[in-house]
């Protein structure tokens, strides 16, 4: 139950902040429309249904529909049925940042396999190709080995400050 003493908050800084997060993600390749659905759920105190995620950002039910695909694909978003109805409600998952992050590294493994089988067709270092798909290999793997260190010390750091998380 929400305290009844505390502020209301400003609905229209709210939508700036979600619209200016939306914007930052968009800038490094993150759909616009994911981002902006992301962010408005995030932002919500309760779970949404596609049709309040769209009226919160002034569009169609349909048009969150292949955002919140994208989002759950990558745990970003989790999916709940809503008790007597075909509707859905999204939430956000715990923890979602090491999920999408951490978990969610299979890519690096993907390349590395990928870059492995190159190596191997241009003759290892022996050759200058060879020499830069081995020194790409070489730095998706060290990239991997950070990726499970900086996982460790974020579940560590988690369960000292006694946030754990369902997701270790």
């Amino acid at each position: 139950m929400l305290d009844d003493h505390r502020p209301a908050r400003n609905e229209e800084e709210v939508h700036l902040f979600v619209e200016r997060m939306a914007m930052a993600f968009a800038d490094v390749g993150f759909p616009r429309m994911a981002g902006r659905v992301l962010f408005t759920v995030m932002s919500a105190d309760e779970p949404l249904t596609a049709a309040e995620i769209g009226e919160r950002l002034g569009v169609s039910a349909a048009a969150v529909s292949g955002a919140v695909r994208y989002l759950t694909q990558f745990a970003m978003l989790v999916r709940e049925p809503v008790k007597g109805s075909r509707r859905d409600r999204y939430r956000m998952p715990d923890n979602p940042w090491y999920e999408a992050t951490i978990t969610k590294t299979g890519l690096y493994k993907n390349f590395i396999d990928i870059a492995n089988g190159g190596v191997d067709a241009l003759l290892g270092r022996d050759t200058p190709a060879g020499e830069r798909v081995s020194e790409m290999r070489d730095f998706f793997l060290f990239v991997q080995e950070e990726i499970d260190a900086l996982g460790e010390r974020w579940r560590a750091r988690r369960a000292a400050t006694g946030h754990g998380s369902r997701a270790d």
